[in-house]
């Protein structure tokens, strides 16, 4: 997973060409800023293609265009998983959930009647952390070489090898995902240059923070060998003897490479990423993420274009430096009024800061040293300067998310909300949330019920580095409470899962596993078992408890009457597979407002 998140490296401007001169762009086919702000007041306050219906249209003649029958539908609306017979659709929205007489009365001579044929249907999936744009444009330039693809170093090298045999003379080898922890340690110049010593070849970790590079690679970036440490604190690794090892770290180093290496990031590769992006992100049952951090505020004119119809639903929130850009997008509805903006399936939410990195690379912060260590990490901020971040966020009206992978790191970030925003400030600003809380104590759990906080957890951390965290960085005990689902639903917290996607792979299923099951897939141990949870919990925390941690909880996350008609349809129903096959069920289609997306 990410040292700190998701990296900025794709937003340096030297790796864009064509954009406007402010830095939004509507990508493909052009939309003036003038035209979509004139459009945005025009329709401020209005949810656009998603406004919701009237729950009691369901009484009306107006015949559905949709009726689901035919299988098991789950609506997750109220506790326990309650199932019911048929389901309605008209313009968009659910109209009605229930008994098939029921339904049957809202059948006209259009309604089109979906068989479910023994299928499952239930509310779409969300991921409430995801980097989706980001994600998008590393599957459009890079290839994908890390764990779930390549699992074992012979099945990486014969992939990396296979990769040079299909490019043409002259082309870059660019890979990323690569996960040292999971495929056999760093890699080097020498490994690398056993793959080709003519062909340049670079290669992303799945921290986005690091990579490595072969012989040829350095010569071209022209990497001088007395190089120090450059700004922004991108450095290279080196032999014994002084020599490079093909290690590069952080942005700037990375730069060196990445301007030679990648094509131009125009407006029309980035909306074809997206467009591409979206297909693959239905096909595994999602109708919404969330991207915390990393949409910039130039490119939501042409995240509103591409988001008109046809694809998922793309929630975001802000950077902290970004803050003061934010505040041109604010009357078009975030927090706990986090509309679709006109015309679009995109939609605001709030402001994130990053307090610190991962626990896997030793830099997220703790209260107790990382285990046989003095080591504890370090925050990012101190305690005051984040307080004053985080007021600046309150003052200037948006809730506030905090990426905190370690315990110390909790600490400060509740402080900080507690001395900005007192307890239970969702009515006002909308709830305010932990990122990652990973190494969160059963203390810091009361603490956040107290104020009105909500934990989102990278279930992933369970299932890729639950064996990691107990034998090599925290021990038995401290890895037992990681990710602590089972303490939040038995303190009454609502807690979501995430994936952090691309820092793991995207995937409901899989988060759902992982959380009723505790299994590490490396050596299939279980971690932490009294963190368990049940397939209900697990599932409303992909769903509802998702939709409402975006500010969207009163129009997605459930099969309600009234809601929007976000579907995702299984070959086999989850609460009835063994546990260890949730993240095997087959998606058999997506649909998003109505419209199939997929299947």
């Amino acid at each position: 997973m990410c040292r700190f998140c998701v990296g900025n490296l794709f937003t340096n401007q030297s790796l864009h060409a064509g954009w406007s001169a402010g830095g939004g762009a509507a990508f493909a086919d052009g939309l003036s800023r003038r035209a979509f702000m004139a459009m945005a007041g025009a329709t401020a306050g209005a949810a656009g293609l998603g406004l919701r219906a009237d729950p009691a249209a369901a009484a009306g003649e107006a015949p559905a265009d949709l009726i689901f029958k035919g299988g098991t539908i789950i609506p997750l609306a109220a506790p326990g998983h309650a199932t019911v017979e048929a389901l309605a659709v008209r313009g968009g929205q659910i109209v009605a959930a229930g008994t098939q007489s029921d339904i049957d009365g809202l059948k006209g001579g259009s309604t089109k009647v979906m068989d479910l044929g023994g299928r499952t249907l239930l509310p779409g999936f969300i991921d409430p952390h995801q980097h989706s744009c980001f994600m998008a444009v590393f599957a459009e330039l890079l290839t994908d070489v890390g764990y779930t693809t390549y699992p074992t170093r012979e099945k990486l090298t014969a992939g990396l090898k296979a990769l040079d045999a299909k490019l043409p003379q002259g082309a870059w080898l660019l890979a990323y995902d690569f996960d040292n922890l999971l495929q056999g340690g760093d890699l080097s110049m020498t490994e690398l240059d056993g793959i080709s010593k003519d062909r340049p070849i670079f290669i992303w970790y799945i921290n986005m923070h690091d990579g490595a590079a072969n012989s040829a690679a350095f010569k071209i970036a022209d990497i001088p060998s007395n190089v120090g440490t450059l700004p922004g604190g991108g450095h290279f690794g080196r032999n014994p003897d002084g020599s490079f090892n093909g290690l590069v770290y952080e942005e700037s180093a990375m730069l060196k490479f990445v301007t030679k290496a990648l094509p131009p990031i125009t407006p029309q590769v980035f909306a074809k990423a997206m467009q591409d992006y979206f297909k693959s992100s239905a096909a595994l049952g999602y109708t919404t993420t969330h991207e915390p951090g990393t949409v910039q505020p130039g490119w939501v004119e042409g995240l509103v274009k591409l988001t008109a119809s046809g694809t998922g639903r793309l929630s975001a929130s802000f950077q902290y430096d970004d803050l003061k850009a934010a505040a041109a997008y604010q009357h078009l509805g975030y927090g706990p009024k986090a509309t679709l903006l006109p015309n679009s399936r995109f939609s605001l939410f709030g402001i994130k800061i990053i307090g610190d990195g991962s626990n896997q690379t030793l830099t997220g912060a703790q209260t107790k040293p990382y285990l046989n260590t003095t080591e504890k990490g370090t925050p990012n901020y101190s305690a005051a300067e984040l307080k004053e971040m985080v007021a600046a966020v309150k003052a200037a009206g948006w809730p506030v998310q905090i990426h905190c992978n370690g315990d110390a790191t909790i600490d400060d970030a509740l402080d900080a909300i507690e001395a900005a925003y007192g307890a239970n400030p969702a009515p006002a600003t909308g709830l305010n949330r932990i990122e990652h809380s990973t190494m969160v104590r059963a203390d810091q759990l009361k603490r956040m019920k107290a104020l009105g906080v909500q934990p989102s957890f990278l279930m992933n951390h369970v299932f890729f580095y639950g064996a990691a965290y107990r034998d090599q960085i925290f021990g038995p005990e401290r890895a037992a409470f990681m990710d602590p689902a089972g303490a939040c639903v038995s303190e009454g917290i609502p807690f979501t899962l995430h994936t952090d996607a691309p820092c793991s792979t995207p995937g409901a299923l899989r988060l759902v596993q992982t959380a009723v099951t505790r299994q590490c897939d490396i050596d299939k141990s279980i971690v932490g078992p009294d963190q368990a949870i049940s397939v209900e919990e697990a599932l409303r925390a992909v769903t509802s408890a998702a939709a409402t941690q975006i500010g969207q909880g009163d129009r997605l996350g459930s099969l309600e009457a009234g809601k929007e008609a976000d579907l995702v349809i299984l070959e086999q129903d989850p609460f009835k597979v063994a546990p260890d096959e949730i993240m095997n069920i087959k998606i058999s289609e997506t649909w998003v407002g109505g419209e199939q997306t997929f299947g």
